[in-house]
Formats: C-alpha cells, sequence, structure tokens
C-alpha cells in the first residue's frame, strides 16, 4: 500500500485530495492500493473567501461530505509536528492524544495566518482570518445596538488596505447601517495609496467606490495604540470607536518550518514546477505554504483562492503520479486575474498583472457573486461531479455576464 498525506483541509488540501483520488480511480487502483489521508483540525472546508460577509458561520462545507464518498481518509487532528526523515506526522486528537501519521508522500497544504501586530491593546482587535475570528466579529457588531448611545459605537477602523482590508471596509458600511446610525468606515494604509499590492489600474474604481460609501481612507499611518473604546494612530489622531479590524500582513503556516528548505518572505516554502518541495525529498507544497512560480507569466504567484485551487489539483495529481511512476504534469495556472468587492459599490475586475480593468461595479459584483457562491464551492454529496472538477486538466463551466463583456475561467476569476 502506498500512503499520501494532505496536511489541510481548505482548497488546497481538499483539491488536492479530489486530485490524487482521481488518478487512483482512473487506474483502477482500490483504496487500499493508494491510500489518500486528510488531516486537518476542523470538520469544514471553510469558505475563506466570503469571510467578510455577514452570518460567516454559513461560509463552510463538511469535509465528509466532499472526501467521504470520493474515498478520501479524513483523521481529525492540529498538526504538531513533521518529520521528514522518518516521513511522519503528528497530530493531536481531539480527545488529547497523539497520532503519528505515517506517508509515502506529503502535500503541505496548511494554508496562511494574518501577522498579527505587537502593538498596544492589540487584544482589542478583531479580523476575519478564521471562520472563528470572522464569528467573533459578526457576534460584536450584532450586540453593539445594545450599547450605550457613546461616539464610536457604530465606528469601524480598518487597519490594512489591501485585497482583504478594502472588502471588509466597503462590507461594514451596509453591515453597520442596518444596525444603527452615525455610521463612520476608517480606513488606515502605513503607504501612500489604497490597494498598493493591486496597482495603479484598479485604483481609480477602488477610489470611487470608496468615496462614494463614505469610507474614511487614512494614508501613510499606522495604528500606535488601541483601547475598547477608541484608535490612536501613529500621527496622533485618536478615533472614538468600537471596532477595529486588523488585515495587514500574511504568513505562511508555521508548520512550513518543520520543513528543512528555503522560503521566501511570506514563509512560503520554494518548490519546482512539479510543486516539489526544493531539496526535500517526497514533500510538495501548495497553496498558501507554496511560492509556487507561474511560467507563462514569469511570477510567484499569489496567496489566494484563485491560485490555492489549481496548486491543490496539480500537486494531488503529481503525488499519485509520483507513487505509479508516471510523468508529472508542469504546475501552469490560469491567467492572472482579480475580482475585488467593493460592498455596495458594486466591484472592480481586472486582467493580468498590469491589472487592467475589465469590469466595474453591478457587472463586477454579478460575476463576484458568481465565484463566491459557486464556482469555489466544491461538490458535496456527487463523486462523480467532484472527480470531474479534480486533476490538472479539469474543466469549468463557462461564465455568462449579463452584459456583453466576456470572463475568464473560475480558476482565472476566483482571486480572493
Amino acid at each position: 500500500m502506498s500512503r499520501i498525506l494532505i496536511v489541510g483541509g481548505g482548497f488546497a488540501g481538499v483539491w488536492s485530495a479530489a486530485s490524487a483520488a482521481k488518478l487512483r480511480q482512473e487506474r483502477g487502483l482500490s483504496e487500499k492500493d493508494l491510500q489518500v489521508t486528510v488531516v486537518d483540525a476542523g470538520d469544514d472546508m471553510v469558505i475563506r473567501p466570503r469571510l467578510y460577509e455577514a452570518d460567516p458561520d454559513r461560509m463552510r462545507v463538511p469535509l465528509d461530505r466532499v472526501l467521504g464518498p470520493i474515498g478520501v481518509r479524513r483523521v481529525a487532528g492540529t498538526v504538531v509536528g513533521i518529520d521528514t526523515a522518518a516521513r511522519t506526522v503528528s497530530a493531536v486528537r481531539r480527545d488529547g492524544t497523539t497520532a503519528t501519521l505515517g506517508y509515502d508522500r506529503l502535500v503541505l497544504a496548511s494554508g496562511s495566518q494574518v501577522v498579527r501586530p505587537a502593538v498596544p491593546g492589540a487584544e482589542h482587535l478583531f479580523d476575519i482570518d478564521t471562520l472563528g475570528g470572522a464569528a467573533t466579529l459578526d457576534a460584536h457588531l450584532r450586540r453593539l445596538p445594545e450599547r450605550p448611545p457613546i461616539p464610536g459605537r457604530f465606528t469601524a477602523v480598518v487597519v490594512g488596505a489591501g485585497f482583504t482590508g478594502l472588502e471588509i471596509a466597503t462590507e461594514l458600511v451596509g453591515r453597520l447601517k442596518e444596525l444603527g446610525d452615525d455610521v463612520r468606515v476608517v480606513l488606515v494604509e502605513r503607504l501612500d495609496a489604497v490597494g498598493p499590492e493591486l496597482g495603479e489600474g484598479p485604483r481609480p474604481a477602488i477610489e470611487k467606490a470608496l468615496a462614494d460609501l463614505g469610507v474614511e481612507v487614512r494614508l501613510g499611518v499606522s495604528v500606535a495604540e488601541i483601547a475598547p473604546d477608541q484608535v490612536r494612530l501613529s500621527d496622533g489622531t485618536v478615533i472614538p470607536t468600537a471596532t477595529v479590524v486588523w488585515t495587514a500582513g500574511m504568513t505562511a503556516s508555521p508548520l512550513t518550518s518543520f520543513i528543512s528548505a528555503e522560503r521566501d518572505r511570506l514563509g512560503r516554502l520554494e518548490v519546482d514546477e512539479y510543486l516539489r518541495v526544493r531539496g526535500v525529498e517526497h514533500v510538495y507544497a501548495a497553496g498558501d505554504t507554496a511560492a509556487a512560480m507561474s511560467p507563462a507569466e514569469g511570477r510567484v504567484v499569489m496567496q489566494s483562492c484563485q491560485h490555492a485551487l489549481p496548486q491543490g489539483k496539480f500537486a494531488g495529481h503529481n503525488v499519485a503520479a509520483d507513487l505509479l511512476d508516471e510523468d508529472l504534469v508542469r504546475f501552469e495556472p490560469a491567467p492572472y486575474v482579480t475580482c475585488l468587492s467593493l460592498g455596495p459599490a458594486g466591484a472592480v475586475v481586472t486582467s493580468g498583472w498590469d491589472r487592467e480593468v475589465q469590469m466595474t461595479e453591478h457587472l463586477a459584483k454579478d460575476l463576484k457573486h458568481t465565484i463566491n457562491q459557486q464556482w469555489i464551492y466544491p461538490p458535496v454529496d456527487d463523486p462523480a461531479e467532484l472527480l470531474s472538477q479534480a486533476g490538472p486538466q479539469s474543466a469549468w463551466p463557462e461564465y455568462e455576464p449579463a452584459d456583453t463583456l466576456t470572463a475568464e475561467t473560475p480558476e482565472a476569476l476566483a482571486a480572493s
């Protein structure tokens, strides 16, 4: 029996498992011939790109309804160690016992996490990095009307004007207006432009949306101190607020530290064109743990759902092919596209690394809804459909926008 072990039950992990299972089925092998196991602390695949929305508890899919029907074994446990020499992974089960899981090929797909700041009062920060964090913020917002009507009750300060910060800041305008009056949303960015990593292409559309929604933008400043009822910025400005959301900075899962390999500035493992971790035998990486190169574009891909899905599909296929002595497939993601939600102001869609604007406002929002509510969800209780979407060359449904504009494939547009 050959054993594939996948660490992580997110987009990259689930699609790694599905693609390995697909090749196993195509070769007529049994689950005993080629065992595929996913280990993850949770029971659900979290739809992380949607955690800026209200009611985040909805944003999950039961892993057993995705993996079980295709014969993928699941271990519920928190990974606490990886020994690449012994080819084992150590995990702590919910009952406190330790499981030692052996592997012949490993896929590390344990994702990324927000970088928490070392500033006074950081314990008062909210984030939408995890389902738990988003649920905590959601519950906090819903309790705001019960608070005394003091300054800042319905004021939210969002720190970081990157992709996540823009999505939560614009979304909070509508979410807060449903709860009370005197709504104020302030977006704080230490650099001199909003969406600094998104470039100049979509910036006019982003700035227009922020202005239309009344989001205040403070550039060139950072947070100096947080209190339960206010935040002080580095320029001395004090903003009364009950809600401070931190979105500034991401880093790869700390599990990458168990792999003796080179990592980039985001902590991602250096991988080759087949998603094998460079210099480490029998270990692959996918999703936010992998610094994977897009050959056609000559760039390292982003930490995003857009790139996690195809990386998972390629990595899962390749670990199975590796064990079966078959040719591996070079990682080739779809052309880079972003689709940024801008709350009630709509969205903006760009293509290419120069981020040429393709859609804005309601057309872009329609596409964003299609991505968030359909394309990024794996089929449940439907092994045939799941496996049809797995594998490096899998087809996706075509998007038909409501107007004459065209759109790319879901993998190219599922950026988040």
